[in-house]
Formats: C-alpha cells, sequence, structure tokens
C-alpha cells in the first residue's frame, strides 16, 4: 500500500485539474438553454471545445463526452501513484462493453444487424481487443478472468437462452473483481465506494425484477454479496411498496437516497428517480474525503464527479433534443461533487 503522504502530489494536481469539472453555474446555463443548438453552442464555449473535431454531426454530443473523459482518466492514471485506482473506475466500462458485444453476438445469431455503436472507449480494455476476441472466440489473452468468464457466460446463453442470467453472471463477476481490488488497494473510502455501488446495483435489480413479476427466492440470486445492506435486508423490500423502503432500510445511508424518490405510483418515473438517487448516494460516500489533502481517495472522488458530469451533460442534451420540460430535466441532474 502507498503511504498516505504520497498522495500529495497526485491531490495537488487534481485541485489544479478542477477548472476541467463544469461547476453548478455552466450546468445551469446549459439546463436554462431553450434550444439544443443553444445548448451546444454553450459546450463549445467550455473546455469541451477541444474535442469538436471528435464529432461526426452537428448532434453528436456524445463524442465529446467521451472524448473529455476518456481524456481525464488518462491524465489521472498518469498521475496516481495506484494505478489500480483508476482501474477499478474503470472496471463498469469494460463489462458494459462485453455486455454489448455479447447481445451483438445474440441479435446477429437471429438474422439482426450489428449493435456495436453502444461501445465506449472508457474502459481498461481496447475494444478493438474485446471486439476481436469475441469475434475470433480467442479469449486467452484478456485479462480480469475473462478469458473463464466470457465463455462461461456464452455457455449459459445457449443453454437457457436467458439473458438476464448472462448478465448476472456478468455482474458477480464484475463486483466479485471490484472487491478484491478494493481489497489490495485497503483504502477506506474505496472499499466503501464499491460496497455502495453494490447497495446501488442490489436496490436497483429488485425494483426492476419486481415489476418484471418474479418471485422472491429468484430475486434473492441476483442480488450481490459485499454490500452495506445484507441480502436478508434487502430482500424485505420484495413484497412492500416503494414507498416504505426507506423505513426498512434506514439503519443505512441509502436509505436517505430512496426518500428522495417521489413517484411512488408511476413505476417509469419512479425507476429513473431512483436511478439519480443511487447515483447521489454513491457521490455522498466519497464527498467526505474531499477535505482531506493526502486522501487516496481523492483521486476516485475527482474520476466520479467527471462521470456524474457527463451523465448531468447527457440528461441535459438529450432533453433539449427532445423537447422535455424544463423542471423535468432538473430533477434528473446528479449532485457532483
Amino acid at each position: 500500500m502507498i503511504p498516505e503522504n504520497g498522495y500529495s502530489y497526485a491531490v495537488s494536481r487534481l485541485k489544479a485539474m478542477g477548472n476541467r469539472l463544469l461547476d453548478n453555474n455552466s450546468i445551469l446555463r446549459l439546463w436554462e438553454s431553450e434550444t439544443f443548438s443553444s445548448a451546444m453552442k454553450l459546450l463549445a464555449e467550455t473546455h469541451y471545445s477541444q474535442w469538436l473535431p471528435e464529432m461526426k454531426s452537428e448532434d453528436d454530443f456524445e463524442s465529446l463526452i467521451s472524448a473529455e473523459l476518456n481524456y481525464v482518466i488518462s491524465e489521472v492514471k498518469a498521475l496516481s501513484p495506484d494505478k489500480e485506482i483508476p482501474v477499478l473506475f474503470q472496471l463498469p466500462f469494460d463489462f458494459h462493453n462485453i455486455k454489448v458485444l455479447l447481445k451483438d453476438r445474440i441479435t446477429r445469431a437471429s438474422g439482426q444487424g450489428r449493435r456495436v455503436d453502444l461501445l465506449t472507449p472508457l474502459g481498461n480494455i481496447a475494444t478493438d481487443d474485446l471486439l476481436l476476441a469475441v469475434e475470433s472466440e480467442d479469449y486467452r489473452l484478456l485479462p480480469f478472468g475473462l478469458h473463464i468468464v466470457l465463455p462461461e457466460s456464452i455457455s449459459i446463453w445457449e443453454q437457457s437462452h436467458d439473458v438476464l442470467l448472462v448478465e448476472k453472471k456478468l455482474d458477480e463477476a464484475l463486483f466479485e473483481l471490484m472487491r478484491n481490488i478494493a481489497g489490495n488497494i485497503n483504502v477506506e473510502g474505496v472499499k466503501k465506494w464499491v460496497k455502495a455501488r453494490i447497495d446501488a446495483e442490489n436496490i436497483r435489480n429488485i425494483l426492476r425484477l419486481t415489476r418484471f413479476g418474479m418471485e422472491t427466492g429468484k430475486i434473492a440470486s441476483f442480488l450481490h454479496d459485499g454490500g452495506f445492506i445484507s441480502r436478508e435486508k434487502l430482500l424485505l423490500l420484495v413484497n412492500e411498496p416503494l414507498e416504505g423502503w426507506s423505513r426498512i432500510i434506514g439503519f443505512a445511508d441509502a436509505a436517505a437516497a430512496l426518500s428522495q424518490v417521489e413517484s411512488f405510483l408511476v413505476p417509469e418515473k419512479a425507476l429513473v428517480e431512483l436511478e439519480k438517487a443511487l447515483d447521489d448516494y454513491v457521490s455522498n460516500v466519497l464527498a467526505p474525503y474531499r477535505y482531506e489533502a493526502f486522501a487516496p481517495e481523492n483521486v476516485l472522488a475527482y474520476l466520479w464527479a467527471k462521470d456524474m458530469e457527463a451523465k448531468n451533460l447527457r440528461i441535459v442534451m438529450v432533453g433539449k433534443a427532445n423537447g422535455v420540460d424544463k423542471d423535468v430535466i432538473r430533477g434528473l441532474l446528479r449532485n457532483v461533487l
């Protein structure tokens, strides 16, 4: 483990990079713009302007967001004394890409076209390497135990034709890997962040699977160990109305997030509000470390804040492009550290 004071330079550099985080006023200016075009012009006045050549069309804001986040990840990775912290942050993007490629393989087998446009460059593994491995069915060189997880996931699909079971297998592998890496890093806030991510996924799964009408016993198999909230406590939520969830897990910090959900009677709105609340819950886990000068958690906090900024930009830009009411957009914006 790297000594705490070994992060003094990294934290100082991160504070200097603070100007790469859009402040609340910048996000609100985008939110207040009347049209998508005016929002794009405002975004082009920020540091995102350096990525304008990346755009494939006038409305391709996603390439700006991805290019900025990718740049920040590479910069943080270069200055972080412990490279495992950025690796940990990037892992969910790797598993996102794996899900995209497996779904593409499944849909092509049924005669549908390719769908690799959802791949992100933000993972640890180059998308071309992942694509080649899946296309050639040669997984030997893939890191993170994926040489085992990928063929096992394909086998599950071939036997069951159940996408949920494939996702369950991949999520289990992801969270086990995140727990192991966080354990090796052995930094309190990093381990708490992983626990909070597991809590968030478990709560999200319960809401999603109960809407599908899945029975309690089967839902239990989709819950992941290692969070702050035990599997037994989480299962008490299954047969409880959403408005009662915060009472059942009132001992956990996640309860405050659940209390933010207002649209209990409208499942679609409730799910969207829950996503925001859970992201804010994870952000709050890292917030206290901002005031510790040598805290390694600042590396992860900066990357997470940048990820929340990216989500906010997507919410605003998609909302503007589709004429969504301003108040609805405002209600979905994440709190940034």
